[in-house]
């Protein structure tokens, strides 16, 4: 069994709860689709924990903070300069500052396995497109990118959990959320894009963590809860961290 998660977003307390869910899963590996840092509070525990995965992409907040922010609104770049400040903090010594840039810089845009492809946006721009629920009503976009998937997607970047299946020989494209099958899915013959969701910052209207597991062809949501008072606390504390970041987890927005 895999457990998929992605977006974590520097929330260190949603990415221990869905870590300890994950233990009582029988998981065998975590994969995880990318943006680890970004936004939240903790960004060098976060990159600590997400070590131990099996598979790590790289998101387009980790760039970010390798490299100047492109295309950041206002207090996404501020959360990815206070980010960079946090990763060459010299209370740490220059071997744990190292091997955390080392790592972020070795991150792949994806990877493929067994006719999955990992992408944190989508198959199409791996590292900055979005694929939104509304997206199937674009019939130019859904065919590009499905054509690039051999048969099934797994995605981050959008924070909005849900399968997009390929309705053949329609030309048509379907988007289910979570809730509307009853948090599983089973893959069939059909192509599909799966929206993962996000650990730290879900902008689906639910608070709660998001993440995945997959099991052969059986895909379950998983929705966990978390001390997400005590983030909101550490974002509101730190002056370069706007407000509103913290004030947007409890909406799920």
């Amino acid at each position: 069994m895999k457990a998929i998660i992605s977006d974590i977003h520097s929330n260190l307390e949603a990415l221990q709860a869905v870590l300890e869910d994950i233990k009582k899963q029988n998981v065998d590996e975590i994969y995880c689709l990318g943006d680890v840092v970004g936004y939240g509070p903790n960004p060098r525990e976060c990159i600590d924990l997400v070590m131990k995965c099996k598979m790590v992409l790289l998101g387009n907040h980790d760039q970010g903070a390798m490299f100047d922010p492109e295309g950041f609104n206002k207090p996404a770049e501020q959360a990815i300069f206070w980010t960079r400040e946090q990763l060459e903090s010299p209370g740490e010594s220059r071997q744990t500052r190292e091997r955390r840039w080392e790592f972020l810089a070795e991150r792949p845009r994806s990877y493929r396995e067994n006719g999955m492809l990992f992408v944190h946006g989508s198959a199409r721009n791996p590292l900055n497109e979005y694929v939104f629920p509304e997206d199937i009503y674009n019939q130019r976009k859904m065919e590009r990118i499905f054509a690039l998937v051999e048969k099934y997607c797994f995605q981050g970047h959008t924070h909005v959990p849900g399968i997009f299946t390929e309705q053949l020989p329609e030309d048509l494209y379907q988007f289910t959320s979570p809730e509307e099958i009853d948090y599983v899915h089973q893959l069939d013959e059909r192509k599909t894009l799966c929206n993962v969701g996000s650990v730290g910052q879900p902008r689906d209207g639910d608070w709660r963590a998001c993440y995945i597991l997959l099991e052969g062809a059986t895909l379950r949501y998983r929705r966990v809860e978390y001390d997400i008072e005590t983030t909101i606390k550490k974002i509101y504390a730190i002056p370069e961290l706007e407000n509103f970041l913290g004030d947007r987890l409890r909406d799920g927005r």
